[in-house]
């Protein structure tokens, strides 16, 4: 029996080590990763939503801290003392002299029970009235922070894909180069025409190589970048997985939806804030009202000359009572606290008059920015057939000895730019979309 509680003992005390040591976040994801799954991850791994969270579990301590006033206060205490002279005493003998005499015994011990319970005080008040607003406040900034990280992590997820894409054309622009540079050494070493051809081609070729090695380095830094938004480690592989038919469906939005300030968290928080400092008015407006607190005592107290028997015989004595505090004067500094915390609820009102003509602008903003790239990307849409058919003409044009080498390079140097310019219109469309629905409040963050 004594082994088994023994081992039940042990099991206790190391339980909240294991789960210490125990691994809070998933392991990180296999394969290739779509939006959504990445933001899924980030959602469970940002350690800035992590920390949100974290606070969240801090203000409920907190409220649940201020709330224990409200219940009653029980206290244990006891006292041991020993005389080595016992205290003296004047008391009038029968004739009316006052004489000293020692009273009391050389041992005295004392335990008592002591409880209290607040029946009305303006601390726990503004406890229980902060609770409900202070929850409200911290779970609008972990809604908040998830904005940031759903925003974040989609716009960097857009801007990797734009380098692949950027880098997928160099790859094909590099394939049509090197085929032109061979077909132009053909008719040099043929004597149709001269070196110039071959040389344009590869100064072009070289051109293209170095703009391939720098998009490889761009989207190296830029998956490090979204791999420290989503929360995975920097060793981790990350691939990334997309349909460009579901993309340029998603670029679509409706501009006509009108701006609703309120859908905002900003100003939901701004909001929270005010009725917190409502609170605070209130505990200074009131601060001249009275404490009243009910209280009660039990002790038993052991006296005995001899410590071996001081607890043989026990004088017990109780009490109960009601406690009153009322302040009197404090040298004007309720006054001057209702005053400040009076002037920080009209900050909170003008933050929110700003709030307001700050979201506007940045609806304004993004509509603006979200409608120019749309057009930019429907005109990129349409010059990318024009340049692939252009091309496709001029090739055939130039193997049959119609057009010159130049004409060629014009429609390669045309057909690239337009491929670039779609790619970069069509991902800078959804980032700006992303701005958009952030602006307007209608930004999913459930994944």
């Amino acid at each position: 029996m004594k082994r088994a509680l023994r081992l039940l003992l042990g099991l206790l005390l190391l339980a909240p080590a294991w789960s210490w040591a125990q691994p809070t976040a998933p392991p990180p994801p296999n394969g290739q990763l779509t939006l959504e799954q990445c933001l899924q991850f980030a959602l469970q791994n940002q350690p800035v939503l992590r920390q949100a969270r974290i606070d969240e579990e801090t203000n409920e301590a907190n409220i649940r801290i201020g709330l224990a006033g409200w219940l009653p206060q029980i206290n244990l205490n006891a006292t041991g003392q020993h005389y080595f002279q016992l205290p003296y005493t004047v008391f009038p003998n029968a004739d009316g002299v006052n004489v000293p005499r020692q009273i009391g015994l050389k041992n005295t011990s004392t335990v008592g029970l002591a409880g209290t319970q607040a029946l009305y005080n303006n601390d726990v008040l503004l406890a229980l009235r902060s609770a409900r607003p202070s929850r409200r406040f911290y779970e609008q900034n972990t809604i908040g922070v998830r904005i940031d990280v759903v925003t974040d992590v989609s716009k960097t997820f857009y801007d990797v894909l734009l380098s692949q894409r950027q880098l997928d054309v160099l790859n094909e622009d590099i394939v049509r180069l090197q085929r032109s540079l061979k077909d132009a050494k053909a008719r040099y070493d043929a004597g149709i025409v001269d070196k110039t051809d071959y040389k344009q081609a590869e100064i072009l070729l070289n051109n293209s190589v170095v703009a391939r090695k720098q998009a490889i380095e761009a989207i190296k830094g830029k998956s490090a970048y979204l791999k420290e938004l989503m929360g995975l480690p920097g060793t981790q592989p990350l691939t990334l997985q997309y349909d460009t038919l579901q993309l340029m469906r998603e670029a679509v939005l409706d501009t006509t939806v009108a701006l609703d300030p309120t859908n905002r968290i900003e100003l939901q928080q701004l909001q929270t804030q005010k009725v917190l400092q409502e609170a605070q008015i209130s505990y200074y407006r009131y601060g001249f009202l009275p404490s009243l607190s009910a209280f009660g005592n039990y002790n038993a107290v052991f006296q005995n000359n001899n410590f071996r028997d001081l607890y043989n015989q026990r004088f017990p004595n109780s009490y109960a009572g009601l406690q009153l505090s009322l302040p009197i004067f404090q040298g004007t500094r309720r006054l001057q606290n209702l005053r400040r915390v009076r002037l920080a609820d009209q900050r909170i009102d003008q933050d929110i008059v700003a709030a307001r003509n700050r979201i506007n602008t940045e609806f304004e903003q993004a509509l603006a920015t979200y409608k120019g790239y749309y057009t930019d990307y429907l005109i990129g849409q349409r010059n990318l057939a024009l340049s692939k058919e252009v091309y496709s003409v001029v090739d055939l044009q130039y193997r049959e000895g119609i057009k010159t080498y130049l004409d060629v390079i014009v429609a390669q140097t045309t057909l690239r730019t337009a491929q670039l310019n779609y790619y970069s219109a069509l991902f800078q469309v959804l980032s700006s979309k992303v701005d958009l629905l952030r602006a307007q409040g209608n930004l999913s963050t459930s994944f």
